[in-house]
């Protein structure tokens, strides 16, 4: 099977040609957004070579989804990005209707594997049909196997597994025994989505190990995007469900859900015992994890999701964007996120008020601006406080809210008011209880986006917001008087 460098190519042309009509004003700060055109899942995120490569699910040629490349970028930091050239195009009879998601792993030898989805388009009698392939390379090129696709829905023993939902394998290789162990989704036609896990010495010839854990349309009817690692004493599966249906703390439609538990290696099985959101906004999907060279577990997911971008305005030369990177720990049997440490480095013009008392709607000197590390520390001590509003983007007949009912001990998103006339979900009810006499908020603002991180990251809430950018006030509110602490790092 022959390549066509002609499609690669061409694209890497466009790159050079469009990339530079794009002022860097449009873009975020810290928040990586595609080359030119249209951006979705990340993929390949890993360490190799002295910087973190990410690569991402990329459209150059529109702002809209499209046949499928890898888009690529790479940073010292995770918040400073310099684009590579497109990474992968769909140019093999393996790969000719997209080069779907996938992941990344350095090898022995010095070559970085990519593990990808090769789409397989339809034709005369035939549906659509998903299969993993491989591509090795030095960080910048890369060279597909002629033995692509190297897992196709044949090596699935069982009866019930479709090759047409067979996608986005995550790939690492074991320290111990050497072997490449990767997972990727299906829907099988009784448990609905699966995780399923194949293993291999050389990274092309691959053996099925097991199937990992099944939705049984209890979270979903196909699991998109997994990821699997150690975390502490225990390990997470991280699944992207389609077709949720709302229950405990997970909302409808499209989700991120962490499944905590258990793992025998040896006998490749593990046990789920904790089932929880890995975010409650309105937009974050398909998040993957790579762990940094001093041991922490970093996480960046899609700002984004297949029911928001539909039909969305499209107010720049590019669209999508990554979430900001953020450490991920397990306490106390939940996922905590937190912003990656890296950001103190982007703090300037820092104002803090300490122990200051708010009722009547308020605005605090130097609290202000799009481009923000915002914390709110609230305190419970003899108040009567019941109601607290914070409202974040705000300017004439525009603001987002965030409204802590500590009553209730519950948090409501709200961008309703933040400009956009779409009917989509707008609001999000997310639990946020007083810990020790306090409720901790922190707020990460970069121009278009919040992410807001409740009690030290034990939920989050992401949300493009459409507010202008002029709209940058920042008022705070109760309805009986209350205790706060504010800091506010701005960003540059």
């Amino acid at each position: 099977m022959s390549i066509n460098p002609a499609p690669l190519r061409r694209v890497r042309e466009f790159e050079r040609e469009q990339a530079v009509l794009i002022p860097a004003h449009e873009r975020p700060l810290f928040h990586l957004t595609p080359l030119v055109g249209w951006m979705n899942d990340p993929n390949g995120f890993c360490w190799y070579n002295g910087q973190y490569h990410l690569f991402y699910q990329y459209h150059p040629f529109s702002r809209s989804w499209g046949p499928m490349h890898w888009g690529h970028a790479v940073s010292k930091d995770l918040l400073h990005w310099t684009y590579e050239p497109c990474a992968l195009a769909p140019d093999t009879a393996a790969d000719a209707g997209g080069c779907f998601s996938g992941s990344a792993v350095p090898m022995p030898d010095g070559r970085l594997m990519l593990m990808y989805t090769g789409v397989q388009p339809a034709g005369t009698f035939r549906r659509e049909t998903q299969a993993q392939c491989v591509a090795f390379g030095d960080g910048v090129n890369f060279e597909k196997s002629l033995l692509n696709p190297v897992i196709r829905h044949a090596h699935l023993p069982q009866k019930g597994y479709s090759p047409f939902d067979f996608r986005d394998p995550k790939v690492w290789q074991d320290e111990k025994d050497g072997l490449y162990y990767l997972v990727a989704g299906n829907r099988h036609e009784e448990r609905q989505g699966t995780i399923v896990l194949f293993s291999s010495r050389d990274g092309l010839d691959w053996q099925f190990r097991g199937e990992l854990d099944a939705s049984s349309s209890e979270y979903g009817r196909m699991w998109e995007c997994p990821d699997f690692f150690p975390l502490g004493e225990k390990q997470v599966l991280i699944v992207s469900p389609q077709e949720m249906h709302a229950r405990e703390e997970f909302h409808a439609g499209y989700g991120t859900v962490a499944l905590i538990g258990t793992y025998d290696k040896a006998h490749c099985r593990f046990v789920r015992e904790e089932v929880r959101p890995v975010d409650h906004g309105l937009n974050f999907y398909a998040p993957q994890t790579v762990q940094a060279p001093d041991g922490r577990r970093i996480m960046i997911g899609w700002m984004d999701n297949w029911e928001t971008c539909k039909e969305a305005p499209r107010r720049h030369a590019w669209y999508g964007q990554m979430s900001a990177p953020r450490e991920v720990t397990l306490e106390n049997g939940r996922l905590m996120q937190r912003p990656v440490r890296e950001f103190e480095t982007l703090w300037q013009d820092t104002v803090t008020h300490e122990n200051i008392t708010v009722q009547q709607e308020t605005a605090l000197p130097g609290v202000s601006g799009r481009l923000l590390d915002l914390s709110v520390t609230l305190y419970a001590d003899s108040s009567s406080c019941r109601r607290f509003i914070l409202r974040v983007a705000r300017g004439e007949g525009h603001y987002v809210q965030i409204l802590c009912e500590l009553a209730r001990g519950e948090l409501v998103f709200d961008r309703s008011r933040g400009g956009s006339h779409r009917d989509i979900a707008h609001t999000r009810h997310v639990t946020a209880e007083m810990r020790d006499g306090r409720l901790s908020l922190r707020l990460l603002m970069d121009k278009e986006s919040v992410e807001l991180f409740i009690n030290g990251g034990e939920r989050v809430v992401t949300s493009l917001i459409p507010t202008p950018l002029e709209s940058d006030g920042i008022t705070f509110a109760a309805d009986a008087p209350i205790r706060v602490d504010v800091t506010a790092h701005h960003l540059g």
